[in-house]
């Protein structure tokens, strides 16, 4: 039983993990919105498009200058039937509300998105691997000291039987 609530937990915390990651607030090329930016949350601006192009985003406002940061590597993931890459962070100084836009040059259908970085999953992954091995370890330990216990005691009523005979 405890090994398959284990599983469980362990497949819970990863596929939300995933979908943690998503893009909460997605745009279109030369839209302009303006997002919550909080610097503990490292937060990643992600594309979405079935054909290659040239983009660029700027980030301006908020209480300090926020600066756009290339990812390093390609960092994708796929929540339905929508992939998403993720193409820059935005490195802010302080918590606060900033204006993003970006555009590109080429007629497809983009989309763009702000989530968290792909990065952020390994909390997700790495509580549910805990859950993987401490959830049914603990039950196992239980059981061992529960066999123990019962062992005791009818070694101890045999042993009280056997002298009272």
């Amino acid at each position: 039983m405890c090994a398959v609530v284990g599983v469980v937990m362990f497949v819970g915390g990863v596929l939300s993990s995933v979908s943690d990651l998503a893009p909460t607030k997605t745009f279109t090329s030369g839209e302009s919105v303006t997002v919550t930016v909080d610097p503990a949350d490292k937060p990643a601006i992600y594309i979405a498009t079935d054909t290659a192009v040239k983009y660029e985003c700027q980030v301006s406002g908020g209480p300090g200058q926020a600066k756009l940061a290339k990812t390093t590597g390609s960092q994708t993931i796929t929540v339905g039937a929508v992939t998403w890459e993720q193409i820059l962070v935005i490195n802010a100084p302080a918590k606060g509300d900033y204006e993003l836009t970006c555009t590109n040059q080429e007629a497809a259908n983009v989309r763009y998105g702000v989530g968290k970085p792909v990065t952020a999953a390994a909390g997700g992954i790495v509580g549910g691997s805990a859950a993987l091995f401490l959830i049914p370890g603990a039950g196992l330990l239980v059981a061992i000291v529960g066999t123990i216990v019962v062992v005791m005691r009818r070694s101890g009523a045999r042993k009280r039987l056997a002298v009272g005979g």
